[in-house]
């Protein structure tokens, strides 16, 4: 696939299956209470289980402490952490050093100055992700999933030393446009690919997958 995929807030066997058969790189498991995709330990065990080797399995979190991490780690076979809250650099490095898992930090984006954060984390973090920072008007805003985007010019000309992926209201209607404009070769999507928030829909998500092998 020319464009890494990332589907995040896979909750359901049948969207899962889906994003493996459509050649997905990476699923994300959101473990953020007040999302409409958070999974329980249990539920997204019994996913995870059954991700072939060949795509990794993410799990989203927002400031959890170590006890939460742990209590985490121990239930859900996880290959990578998304941190996806307020987490400094210091705290992203011991989350990556006492739980000895990769880490992709979430770096929210609305103007030019905000992508100047993610130089403090090149050298903490094994991935960044540019995401949409919601405007302060938007109620009930969720850390990530929002179905909103940010001017994608701001990523042309930009190069990071670790990987990066581009976030933030994109789906199949916009993707190329989207990659087009910001030189992404990675990408996350969750509310592109459902129906409403929480309700992923398979058909929408081999379309995009198989979009995403054209690009």
């Amino acid at each position: 696939m020319a464009i890494e995929v990332k589907i995040c807030g896979i909750n359901s066997a049948e969207a899962l299956a889906a994003a493996v058969e459509g050649g997905v790189g990476l699923v994300g498991f959101n473990f953020y209470r007040k999302s409409p995709r958070f999974l329980t330990h249990d539920a997204a065990a019994a996913l995870a289980r059954t991700v072939p080797a060949s795509v990794k399995r993410v799990g989203l979190i927002v400031d959890l402490d170590n006890e939460a991490i742990a209590t985490l780690l121990a239930a859900v076979p996880l290959d990578m952490l998304q941190l996806h809250g307020s987490e400094d650099p210091t705290r992203v490095a011991a989350i990556r050093a006492r739980f000895r898992k990769p880490v992709m930090k979430a770096i929210p984006v609305a103007r030019a100055e905000d992508l100047a954060v993610a130089d403090a984390y090149l050298a903490v973090a094994d991935r960044l992700l540019f995401d949409a920072k919601p405007p302060s008007s938007m109620k009930d805003a969720l850390p990530g999933g929002n179905a909103i985007s940010f001017d994608w010019r701001l990523l042309q000309g930009h190069d990071w030393s670790k990987p990066w992926m581009l976030s933030g209201g994109l789906g199949p209607d916009n993707l190329a446009e989207a990659v087009a404009i910001s030189g992404a070769r990675r990408v996350d999507l969750a509310s592109g690919v459902e129906d409403r928030p929480g309700l992923k829909n398979p058909a929408k998500i081999k379309a995009l997958l198989a979009l995403a092998k054209t690009l």
